[in-house]
């Protein structure tokens, strides 16, 4: 299976309706060509078997099948495994056999979301050697809820910190805080010098749908100068099939910034009547007139208005610069103004006025 058609395949299982500045994107559009940019550049082959391996020396690998990966660590006492995407399924079982005769011991679930650990049965129920599992305990109680064979509970949780040490190799596991998702951990191997957060950082690439489908947008903001605060050089962000490194993770923290500025600004400028697409009152007077009474619909012509002149003046600056910008772009641009509304006060006209 080849990149693009592997990339597909995986696609397929997030499933979510994409929304466009222009609508819902189609099976027919055609959106700006990636060739040639860091997010292919970036990828590694696939081989017949359709998964890829990046060796980072000192034991620690990376497993792709294109769109998601797993952090594998090689130690003496046995092999550490980060994820299990259902995606990559048996693929990552014979392509941890090809790195090593030993056997998984340890695996560990980065967060609860089932495209990044519903392959997890295969290492949970393995019996000659049991496997150790551990998670952060937002995740547990998460799994335990779910009721999902593919997701066993793990056996090991914590709340802040956790050092895995398992023979001449360490991992240490931190809750940053709820973003992404409950329990989403930052994975960090020192000796090596790479980190993994997934559905954190995106290489190349602007961040998937809804600024990753973030339960907290702040505590995801923030994640950006937590990773920067580790000293590593080597990037997993548990999508595509490349890694990324330091200075991804400073581009996509620049693209955020920039989004919550002019999203911010959008909410300003919606308040004047010298910004007619987006002045809440000319909206306002508009859709009530066709539509009496709807308050729904005054609202939700407004606040797409503001997130599309936040989407606009954005891609400016990085439509073609980070590639799925145009696909991507405009929600994020909704999810940033609903945060800036609901969780940072920005209000515009809708805040206490003077």
């Amino acid at each position: 299976m080849n990149f693009f058609s592997s990339v597909l395949t995986s696609l397929l299982l997030w499933g979510s309706t994409v929304t466009a500045c222009a609508g819902s994107a189609g099976l027919h559009d055609h959106f700006i060509p990636i060739n040639g940019t860091l997010a292919v550049e970036n990828q590694i082959p696939l081989n017949a078997a359709g998964y890829g391996v990046s060796h980072f020396g000192q034991g620690a690998y990376m497993i792709t099948d294109g769109a998601y990966q797993t952090f594998v660590v090689v130690s003496t006492a046995g092999v550490i495994v980060v994820d299990a995407p259902p995606t990559t399924g048996h693929k990552l079982q014979w392509a941890i056999g090809n790195l090593t005769s030993l056997p998984v011991r340890w695996f560990i679930y980065s967060h609860s979301h089932s495209d990044h650990a519903a392959g997890a049965y295969l290492f949970a129920n393995q019996s000659h050697p049991k496997v150790t599992t551990i998670s952060h305990e937002n995740t547990a109680s998460q799994l335990k809820s779910a009721h999902d064979p593919n997701r066993p509970v793990p056996q090991i949780t914590f709340k802040d910190r956790y050092k895995l040490v398992a023979g001449n190799q360490t991992l240490e596991l931190f809750f940053p805080g709820i973003g992404h998702d409950l329990g989403n951990i930052i994975i960090y191997a020192p000796k090596q010098k790479v980190l993994m957060m997934v559905d954190q950082i995106y290489a190349g690439w602007v961040p998937f749908w809804n600024l990753a489908a973030s339960v907290y947008v702040p505590g995801w903001i923030e994640a950006h100068d937590q990773i920067l605060a580790y000293d590593f050089d080597i990037y997993l962000g548990g999508h595509m099939g490349g890694p990324g490194n330091r200075t991804d993770v400073k581009v996509q923290r620049e693209y955020v910034r920039d989004l919550y500025d002019n999203c911010a600004d959008a909410l300003v400028k919606s308040g004047s009547p010298e910004n007619p697409t987006v002045d809440i009152a000319a909206i306002s007077k508009e859709v009530l007139t066709n539509n009496p009474y709807n308050i729904w619909a005054q609202f939700a012509v407004y606040l797409d208005a503001v997130a599309d002149l936040c989407y606009n003046t954005t891609s400016k600056k990085w439509l073609g610069k980070l590639a799925a910008q145009d696909i991507f772009g405009f929600s994020h641009a909704r999810t940033m103004v609903s945060s800036l509304r609901l969780d940072y006060d920005i209000l515009g006209p809708n805040g206490v006025q003077p």
